[in-house]
């Protein structure tokens, strides 16, 4: 009987886990890194204590609120990339990439501050999503979608500001789609 017991707690704990990541993120996306962690958890439905459960320190939960982001990217990727012809998953991935940037500088800033090397705990998502990039650039690029002078370094630099970009303009929907806009037109072969 106590076999049947532990299932549901762990799927429990699981489920819990879960919600605080998606909450974690939801909440410090749009307030910031600073947001106490007993906010989190009340929004979450749970106690403090089940957060530190699962997530020892705030910059555990920050962490883990990056790797997972870092990860729904990839997956989101390799769905676009088996559904969307090239050009289509290119600059799909490209506008996903630059719309779930949103807080990464801050977090990364915050962690770094922590003393968290969250370059280390990115390293396997970030191989993987680089090698997707570099595929769907390549793809692009052989389609005639993309100018053919472009490289993955310069690819990602234009990521990085873009998502830089964004930030400063807040929610601003028609400025945000200009800059897709504007950037698009300048990845396009002239």
């Amino acid at each position: 009987m106590s076999g049947a017991q532990e299932k549901p707690l762990r799927a429990d704990a699981a489920r819990n886990r879960a919600r605080l990541l998606d909450i974690a993120t939801q909440v410090f996306t749009t307030r910031g890194a600073g947001v106490p962690t007993e906010e989190i958890a009340r929004a979450a439905g749970v106690g403090v204590g089940t957060l530190f459960r699962h997530f020892p320190t705030k910059e555990a939960l920050l962490e883990a609120v990056v790797v997972r982001r870092l990860e729904t990217i990839t997956a989101r990727t390799a769905e676009l990339i088996a559904r969307a012809e090239p050009a289509e998953a290119f600059f799909a991935c490209f506008r996903l990439v630059v719309e779930q940037s949103a807080g990464k500088g801050e977090f990364t800033r915050t962690l770094a501050a922590a003393g968290v090397d969250v370059h280390a705990s990115l390293q396997e998502s970030s191989a993987a999503m680089r090698a997707q990039l570099a595929d769907l650039l390549a793809e692009a690029q052989r389609a005639g979608a993309v100018r053919p002078d472009l490289g993955l370094p310069e690819l990602i630099a234009l990521l990085v500001g873009t998502g830089a970009t964004m930030e400063q303009l807040g929610d601003e929907p028609a400025a945000r789609e200009r800059i897709f806009e504007v950037v698009f037109d300048g990845l396009r072969p002239r």
